[in-house]
């Protein structure tokens, strides 16, 4: 169990790597998409060769397994908890289990509901375990409709196999980038609200090449892969060519008062695996998803190329806090920002707690990270940061203008842009948004040189204050002091293009 789980937060499976390569050979020239796909297989490889988190939220963890009848799932279970406390303390996960009460983070990844195993039994001879490490960021991204619905840009969705395809279509819409794009999808037709969303869980654990033995889902899934590609929304929602990676589709009965479509989203960080377990001795026998081919993720000229000519068009700016308003108001949205110096972490709970009680040190100036690290003490009590990409900006909505403006703070970054409430902040106070790529915890660790102090621990781990000495840290400016927000541009032109699929496909 511990193998499986290190292996699968460190390391991604070959059909999800074919997946990226792909986009990345038909990713055009010298855009942003293109710059963003470089970082994410550097990413894969960095973390594939350090046997690091490939992302910082390593997720909620969900087992499906299958037992031969009589073995003891009580004892898999056991060392299942073992496991996953044992990753935690290697840093091979982040402690992500909060109590929903109090807010007090376990420390060790076990609590109620934490991890999700579900058993079944089959009559094969061997124990068959899954694993998928399924990130906050885009379980937030998830949805459920119930048909007939009115969605926006595609009007009426009724009770058929076009009113689920204007879901599905819909549901990579809403997504944008803050799932992490270009992204993979499970979708669940029927059940209940909650064996709904299970079903399209499942669709997660199918391979990204397979073929669905139900015709009227494989022409769905075709339709959907062909078409969302075209709605623009792109990698990291930068815009570009490749929104989606992968489309799976499963359907089961329903009442006749109920009609669900359920849409789980999955960010590229497409963390799952399996293995087959010997009954008697433990041991692995095989492992699920692992073809035995060589992925060569660097083999798409068009993708170096538009690295070289990213480079050449767009503006880089050094910046090293504290960061002057007249620095700010020079930057625009799509020049790139290299910072230096110092940089303070900050997610919900530190948002929260900013609302009503003074920061912990002096904010004016500062650059704040929309980050949840995965962090490990030494033996001389020293931090180091294990992985430390970003997470979604948009839940700092409700607080991020008030206390830019509050403490003085110059620039925020995160992943997946933010929206009207901090656009007009920052137009006011003199502030950015700087779009950090999503997942690429391991490039981004690279750039932290030292961890020089933590406030506010008692949130847990994540949630706590870093403060971080960084060199050469790479974000772009998508939302600038002059109301400018790549990010609604973005949403703007993927919605009008939505609209174009409004009119029936399949009869």
């Amino acid at each position: 169990m511990y193998e499986l789980i290190v292996e699968t937060s460190t390391n991604l499976p070959n059909d999800v790597r074919r997946a990226i390569a792909k986009a990345k050979a038909q990713e055009n020239a010298g855009t942003r998409a293109a710059l963003s796909l470089s970082t994410i297989t550097e990413n894969i490889e960095m973390a594939d060769e350090k046997v690091s988190p490939i992302c910082q939220d390593t997720g909620m963890p969900t087992f499906e397994i299958k037992t031969p009848v009589g073995v003891n799932q009580i004892e898999i279970k056991k060392a299942i908890h073992k496991a996953m406390e044992q990753a935690t303390a290697d840093g091979k996960l982040r402690p992500n289990s909060v109590d929903s009460l109090t807010g007090k983070n376990s420390g060790n990844n076990l609590g109620g509901g934490t991890p999700v195993i579900h058993f079944s039994q089959w009559e094969e001879d061997v124990i068959d375990v899954r694993l998928i490490l399924k990130g906050g960021g885009c379980e937030n991204k998830n949805v459920q409709y119930s048909l007939p619905a009115e969605l926006e840009g595609l009007g009426r969705a009724g009770r058929d196999l076009d009113g689920i395809r204007k879901c599905i279509m819909h549901s990579v819409y809403q997504a944008q980038g803050q799932g992490c794009s270009a992204g993979f999808i499970g979708v669940g037709i029927g059940g209940d609200r909650t064996t709904s969303y299970s079903l399209a869980k499942e669709q997660l654990f199918r391979t990204v090449d397979d073929v669905n033995p139900v015709d009227d889902l494989k022409k769905l899934e075709d339709y959907v892969m062909e078409n969302a590609n075209k709605l623009g929304i792109g990698t990291m929602g930068f815009g570009g060519e490749a929104t989606l990676l992968g489309c799976k589709i499963g359907a089961m009965n329903r009442l006749p008062a109920s009609f669900f479509v359920s849409v789980a989203y999955n960010c590229w960080a497409y963390r799952r695996l399996g293995v087959v377990i010997d009954q008697s001795t433990g041991d692995i026998k095989e492992w699920l998803y692992k073809d035995g081919e060589t992925v060569d993720l660097n083999t798409a000229s068009k993708e170096i190329a538009a690295a070289a000519e990213v480079q050449e068009k767009t503006r880089e700016v050094v910046l090293e806090a504290p960061i002057t308003e007249e620095q700010i108001r020079d930057l625009k949205v799509g020049d790139v920002v290299i910072i230096n110096g110092m940089m303070h972490t900050g997610r919900d709970a530190i948002h929260h707690h900013l609302m009503d009680h003074d920061a912990p040190i002096d904010l004016d100036g500062q650059i704040i990270y929309h980050c949840g690290p995965v962090m490990l003490k030494d033996e001389e009590g020293n931090w180091h940061v294990k992985a430390a990409g970003p997470t979604t900006s948009i839940r700092e909505e409700p607080y991020q203008g008030d206390i830019m403006k509050k403490f003085g703070i110059r620039a925020v970054m995160g992943k997946g842009g933010m929206g009207p409430k901090t656009l007009k902040a920052l137009e006011e106070h003199g502030g950015v948004y700087l779009n950090a790529i999503g997942g690429a915890a391991q490039y981004y660790a690279d750039c932290i040189k030292e961890v020089k102090g933590v406030d506010l621990m008692e949130f847990g781990i994540p949630e706590a204050m870093w403060h971080l000495e960084v060199e050469g840290f790479a974000a772009i400016v998508t939302m600038d002091s002059h109301g400018n927000s790549l990010h609604a541009d973005v949403d703007k032109s993927s919605l009008e293009k939505l609209a174009e699929f409004k009119e029936p496909v399949f009869k």
